[in-house]
């Protein structure tokens, strides 16, 4: 049998071929690589972003109702502008791109009488094509406040309402605020947000963004409350509070607005309605309360035992009713607070029974130094929870408050309980 022979050429001509399928499937992987990529990039750009993230940047209304309409974002946008009719001069037109950093839009100088001017403009207004009636209540919103109210000016809140006969669903856009007070003495200006509820039942509770360092806030958030009958909507009303925000502290109440529903026809479509600024409800001079309070000094083993028995007589905590109060107690040495408790809430109730027992171990010898805070709170799911009242007991107190802590002190080991009358907090 001849062996096999292979000749030189044919070995040469082996690794040009390896070598140009390898430069073949080099740049066939990289082009591969490349368009996916592209692919990738292009589907992220394309696609809508979140309903929160629009909501808190834009106040952009996306519902159930509004996904499967022809509006998009993006390149579209500026299609629809040109297809959209021209608005008319007396209309009021809210454009979300003309913002400024703080969601405000800009101001420009008009003339008086100027037609184009909100404030001077017909009762009949058109925001973005939709049709829009001013409530005849709102025109007298401005006479209505009492001469104390006039004098000092809280601002004017712009607001509208609608029902979704289809959805069975009420809706209400916050717009904008104007004219709001500043509650920064150093800034000369405010962080406001507004928290809405639907009375009386208190059930849905909502709030706006924060606005930074604006008098002015534009919020534009729409707010959809499904499930609620039309024949229902006379008997309910809406509460605005108005309010500041601090970041080391309690936030600013800057003041409220209460609309009563009975008598608004929604059935015709969308209201833009606005409403003064009002100081919140005159309450707080009938009186916060009372709370009864039980103490006990142990020298011996130099603790104090609090014990926070009934509060009687509380306020509404807004005007829908009955508030949900429970008692917050902190413990002060020299003005530091060195520990906290609380009881438990008790729903729905302007004379509460806790019954709640908290022990305190004294850092001194002796209650010199020593004081004790009550905070009577409104439990408000989803929000921050409203002081009702304050109580302080101690050397420096004033009142019963510096009475009842002098008896402990002269009497240990009694248990020694009293009524105090809440103050402001």
């Amino acid at each position: 049998m001849a062996p096999i022979t292979t000749s030189r050429e044919e070995f040469d001509e082996i690794p040009t071929v390896v070598g140009i399928f390898s430069a073949f499937g080099l740049v066939f992987t990289v082009s591969l690589f490349a368009w996916i990529c592209c692919q990738r990039k292009s589907s992220k750009s394309n696609k809508t972003p979140p309903y929160k993230f629009v909501h808190v940047l834009k106040g952009v209304d996306i519902y159930p109702e509004n996904l499967n309409s022809k509006k998009k974002f993006g390149a579209d946008d500026k299609n629809e502008e040109k297809n959209k009719p021209a608005v008319p001069k007396n209309s009021l037109h809210l454009d979300l791109e003309k913002r400024d950093l703080n969601g405000n839009f800009p101001k420009t100088n008009l003339k008086a009488g100027s037609p184009s001017d909100p404030e001077n403009a017909t009762p009949k207004l058109i925001l973005e094509g939709e049709k829009e009636a001013v409530s005849p209540d709102s025109l007298k919103s401005s006479t209505s406040l009492s001469s104390e109210e006039k004098q000092e000016k809280l601002g004017t809140l712009f607001f509208s309402l609608e029902y979704n006969f289809e959805r069975k669903a009420f809706v209400v856009n916050i717009k904008e605020a104007r004219g709001l007070p500043a509650m920064d003495e150093q800034s000369m200006t405010s962080d406001p947000y507004i928290k809405m509820t639907i009375l009386p039942e208190k059930k849905h509770k909502v709030k706006t963004r924060v606005l930074r360092k604006t008098l002015d806030p534009a919020f534009d958030e729409t707010f959809t409350f499904y499930g609620i009958p039309y024949t229902q909507i006379q008997e309910l009303a809406l509460h605005f509070t108005i309010l500041s925000f601090d970041r080391f502290s309690r936030d600013d109440i800057i003041g409220e607005v209460l609309i009563p529903l009975s008598g608004i026809e929604l059935s015709e479509g969308k209201m833009l309605m606005n409403r003064e600024i009002i100081k919140r409800n005159v309450r707080k001079s009938s009186g916060r309360g009372e709370l009864l309070i039980s103490l006990c000094y142990q020298s011996t083993t130099n603790t104090l035992t609090v014990v926070v028995l009934k509060a009687r007589h509380l306020p509404k905590s807004d005007v829908s009713g009955l508030s949900d109060p429970y008692v917050k107690v902190n413990l002060y040495h020299a003005k530091k607070r060195i520990s906290k408790k609380k009881t438990h809430v008790k729903k729905c109730t302007p004379n509460a029974v806790f019954n709640e027992l908290f022990v305190f171990d004294i850092p001194c010898e002796g209650l010199e130094d020593i004081s004790v805070e009550f905070l009577v709170l409104d439990s408000e799911r989803g929000a921050r929870n409203e002081v009702i009242g304050q109580l302080v007991l101690g050397a420096a107190a004033e009142g019963t408050g510096g009475e009842h802590w002098k008896e402990i002190c002269d009497y240990p080991r009694r248990q020694i309980a009293k009524w105090h009358v809440l103050c402001d907090g």
